[in-house]
């Protein structure tokens, strides 16, 4: 996980897209790993494996295409497939729009 936050910029807008417990925007990486990560993670057994499936990139935008695979506390699988929308800025990730299978995640973490 440190791997990955050195990947952030300290002001990063993440937006997650829908309408579920862990929709919305999150400004900075305190604000990112306190209101989502904290309360995903605290849900699943050992976090989430992801695998890049497709990148793309064109200036300072990338889309990346991913799929992670999970299991939660209770042992209910969480297998996502997403796209990542990435502004890159001095080497580093500046915003995140992501989009998923928000039905899943209702029906594996609950509604919000």
């Amino acid at each position: 996980m440190d791997g990955c936050f050195a990947l952030l910029a300290d002001d990063i807008t993440w937006t997650n897209i829908g309408s579920t417990q862990f929709s919305g925007t999150y400004v900075g990486k305190q604000a990112l790993a306190e209101n989502l990560l904290g309360p995903l993670f605290s849900q699943l057994k050992a976090g989430i494996s992801s695998q890049i499936e497709q990148l793309t990139a064109e200036g300072d935008i990338v889309v990346a295409q991913t799929s992670g695979t999970a299991e939660t506390t209770d042992g209910v699988p969480y297998n996502n497939i997403y796209c990542q929308v990435i502004t890159i800025r001095d080497g580093k990730f500046l915003a995140v729009t992501e989009y998923m299978d928000t039905a899943l995640i209702d029906s594996v973490f609950g509604a919000k």
